[in-house]
């Protein structure tokens, strides 16, 4: 099992949660109003100067869906451009 961490410009919800839902992945956890920055783009916290905002999800799924979803973050980088989206992949050693 993976845990898939998917963080992402809030402008681009539908397009995430849309993906999950075509993938079948029933279970997630969502943050919205996340703030950060990323290495490569500008700051997103919600003040005057920087009003942006990222959403984060974050999802267990069998090793070979983790793998899928990956590659779909991936194509819809491309789609997406500047936007903001990363996905991380961690091991699930257990579950309770």
């Amino acid at each position: 099992m993976k845990l898939v961490m998917i963080c992402y410009n809030a402008a681009i919800d539908d397009e995430v949660t849309e993906l999950l839902d075509r993938m079948d992945i029933k279970g997630y956890t969502k943050w919205t109003k996340v703030l950060g920055k990323g290495q490569t783009s500008e700051p997103h916290l919600l003040s005057h100067i920087w009003p942006k905002a990222n959403n984060v999800i974050a999802t267990v799924v069998p090793d070979e869906v983790a793998q899928t979803v990956l590659q779909d973050i991936r194509n819809m980088k491309g789609k997406v451009g500047r936007v903001g989206l990363k996905a991380f992949l961690l091991p699930v050693d257990q579950i309770t």
